[in-house]
């Protein structure tokens, strides 16, 4: 028997860091994500394999199968602690498949092993959620709410989470303890003005919400302009108006962040709008300009340059 899962990446265009306090945010599923493929085996045994975008093996382990027959919480706790692996990625697949068995006992809990495959579609240094689509597909192999998965191992806003079941651009606010969650179209006039530029760097998400949190503002003066300009942003069609709105949102965070707007410190030349999308730093921006800016980006040596229709589902 075999099943396959798929989930889409994701990019936050609106809301980075106020999302986890409640502001209403503008979040963008994309063509790029990741499969999920489990075949059955006689043995014991997981047997996992994870392919990058070249169908080259960049991680691969096995674990015991007896590691997941209890699904007392002690006997798990235990068990995860005589692990002495180095190897980081091990652990967090270990520390997922475990939070997966705690929330449903009857994973994991039959004599067959499993030949698991994970297959992404774009570079692990892109940031499009390698992490959140594994949550998500997990998830749905396991039956489990991806959601409380997610908060057992990663934790996080979930908007990416929301990104990987949801085929349409979509807004997402964290409401108490609920989420509220809606497909909208987003296909303005200037959409071919719009580009995503990797910053050829990988950028840490638990460091950038760990830098967020640490900073003395007015929370709710933050979540209520924010909320504002995804409101905008998402009717807006005209091509000033929407750099008006992205270069607001910058400065926004740039002040309660402490730091320097990309375009400012990358890209003062830059004739169009540049918004940080993400964790500051590092992984996707967005660029705002005409046909020429894949050229500008590239002479600057910054070669990732993919047009917002070939990015986005």
């Amino acid at each position: 028997m075999t099943q396959q899962f798929y989930s889409n990446g994701k990019l936050l265009l609106t809301g980075e860091y106020a999302v986890l306090d409640g502001a209403l945010s503008f979040a963008l599923p994309t063509k790029y994500g990741q499969t999920l493929t489990i075949k059955e085996l006689d043995s014991p045994v997981i047997l996992w394999t994870s392919l990058d975008e070249k169908g080259e093996i960049w991680f691969h382990t096995s674990l015991q199968l007896e590691l997941f027959g209890e699904s007392d919480v002690e006997i798990l706790n235990e068990v995860e602690n005589l692990l002495t692996s180095e190897d980081k990625v091990s652990k967090m697949l270990l520390k997922i498949l475990m939070e997966a068995k705690r929330l449903n006992p009857d994973f994991l809990n039959g004599k067959m092993g499993y030949e698991v495959h994970t297959n992404l579609s774009f570079p692990r240094n892109w940031g499009l959620g390698s992490s959140s689509t594994l949550i998500n597909n997990i998830a749905q192999w396991a039956n489990v709410d991806p959601y409380a998965l997610l908060s057992k191992t990663f934790n996080g806003s979930g908007y990416d989470i929301a990104c990987a079941q949801h085929n349409r651009p979509i807004i997402y606010q964290i409401k108490r303890r609920d989420r509220f969650i809606k497909e909208i179209e987003f296909s303005p006039p200037f959409i071919d003005a719009l580009f995503f530029v990797h910053l050829n760097r990988k950028q840490n998400s638990r460091e950038g919400i760990t830098r967020y949190q640490e900073q003395e503002f007015e929370k709710e003066v933050l979540i209520n302009k924010i909320s504002e300009l995804t409101e905008e942003c998402i009717c807006c069609t005209e091509l000033t108006r929407f750099k008006e709105l992205m270069n607001i949102h910058e400065l926004l965070l740039a002040d309660i962040l402490n730091l320097t707007p990309v375009k400012e410190n990358l890209f003062p030349d830059f004739e169009g709008s540049i918004k940080s999308l993400g964790a500051w730093g590092g992984d996707f921006v967005l660029a705002i300009g005409k046909k020429n800016t894949p050229e500008y980006f590239s002479n600057k040596g910054y070669k990732t340059v993919i047009p917002f229709a070939e990015m986005i589902l």
